[in-house]
């Protein structure tokens, strides 16, 4: 096809007429004369059978020979198969998302279709499955860790290796545990990505056999009743404030996890059935714990302190928030008992171990210390199951703490079987 045909005089001479006209330049190019008296450079093709115009300038502002250099840079799109016009709204569509990318950021917002605005929506879709604390810590732990490696890179060009360069500072500081969740986590977000066409793979998935595995280490606790009776007697004795005193004096009784003493409320308190009915977060379901007499009583005698409280174990600061989940553990401490000795959490140990060498019975066990099943359904079919044992089993446990505080026994006492005789 020829090009090149006239010269600049040509084109500088062109008058306007009644009607538009071209004149053609070869190639393609075409100088567009309209009535109104604008010349217009034109470039018409032909791409996958459908008839197209490109506008390249005015004329005179485009010179002739600026003109024909764009026309030869859209022949060699052209030549490797590319729609020049597709080209260009690609490019325009670059600009104005770097424009609004931009804005964004100014306004603290995430930048579109990167890793953390794919995070934002995420943790929108799952909001209905998790608890608002649950969410916020999710939240925090990818914006401490991960944000600052790839938050800005786009959702579909992360790489595995991008995605371990994040989770190593947690890898080098021994914080597996944590690096096993955020790996699940981002896992999870490209996942949501995957499923709404954002992108076609999952740059953390091997990732996974990166990260050495969690060395469990079992909290301490105390199961020889001799010594589990001096605890008590200890604990009878603690000279802290009346709030701390309750709470450690009702861990050992109901051996619940310490994060839901601490966060007890009295809503969840039913005097009438002497239950305490709390929302387990971490099993996703909501409990029933039986209290016994001496539980009860704890709680009584804290009510007119606390009872206009949202907590029945309130922070001292005064701030509408819970106990510190460190308290129980200083308390202890206070007593003598270290974390290679005694944890608040070793509570459970301590009657899960007697108990079931008492013999009762290991599901009720189980089921008292919340250990739902993972199928959803059946934890809601089971949430009371074993409860009229369990009412059993916890009046005779808080008795049993009643007998080894009192030095009167301090050996293991068959309960269940005394019970059944």
């Amino acid at each position: 096809m020829a090009e090149k045909l006239n010269k600049d005089a040509v084109y500088k001479a062109a008058k306007p007429e009644e009607k538009d006209y071209f004149i053609n330049d070869g190639g393609g190019l075409y100088l567009w004369v309209k009535s109104g008296g604008s010349k217009l450079w034109q470039f018409v093709y032909t791409f996958e059978g459908k008839r197209k115009r490109l506008a390249l300038g005015a004329y005179p502002g485009v010179t002739l020979e600026i003109a024909r250099r764009k026309a030869s840079e859209i022949r060699e799109q052209l030549a490797n198969d590319n729609d020049p016009a597709e080209g260009r709204k690609k490019v325009r569509q670059e600009k104005q998302t770097a424009k609004l990318n931009q804005e964004r950021k100014s306004d603290g917002l995430p930048i579109l279709n990167s890793f953390a605005d794919i995070t934002s929506k995420w943790l929108d879709s799952i909001i209905n499955t998790n608890t608002a604390d649950t969410l916020t810590k999710k939240k925090n732990r990818l914006t401490t860790w991960i944000f600052p490696f790839i938050g800005d890179k786009p959702i579909d060009g992360i790489k595995s290796a991008e995605v371990l360069a994040a989770l190593k500072p947690l890898i080098e500081a021994g914080k597996l545990d944590t690096a096993h969740r955020l790996r699940a986590e981002i896992s999870a977000i490209f996942a949501y990505a995957i499923v709404h066409n954002l992108t076609e793979f999952d740059p953390a998935q091997p990732v996974a056999k990166q990260i050495p595995a969690q060395k469990v280490k079992h909290r301490a606790a105390i199961i020889d009743p001799k010594l589990v009776a001096q605890l008590l007697r200890d604990i009878s004795n603690y000279q802290g404030t009346f709030v701390v005193q309750s709470a450690l004096r009702i861990s050992p009784l109901l051996f619940q996890r310490p994060g839901e003493i601490r966060k007890m409320l009295w809503s969840d308190i039913d005097f009438e059935s002497n239950e305490w009915r709390p929302f387990i977060s971490k099993t996703d379901f909501h409990h029933i714990v039986p209290l016994s007499t001496q539980a009860t009583e704890i709680l009584k005698n804290i009510h007119p302190l606390t009872g206009n409280n949202t907590y029945v174990f309130p922070s001292s600061r005064g701030n509408g928030r819970p106990m510190s989940e460190n308290t129980i553990m200083t308390a202890l401490k206070t007593l003598g008992y270290d974390s290679e000795v005694m944890t608040a959490h070793g509570f459970r140990t301590t009657a899960s171990t007697l108990l079931n060498e008492q013999g009762w019975s290991p599901d009720a066990i189980e089921r008292q210390l919340s250990h739902a099943p993972r199928d959803k359904i059946r934890a809601v079919y089971n949430r009371a199951q074993y409860l009229d044992e369990r009412r059993r089993m916890m009046q005779s446990w808080g008795d049993y703490l009643d007998t080894l505080k009192s030095g009167k026994s301090a050996d293991v006492i068959p309960i269940r079987r005394s019970l059944n005789t």
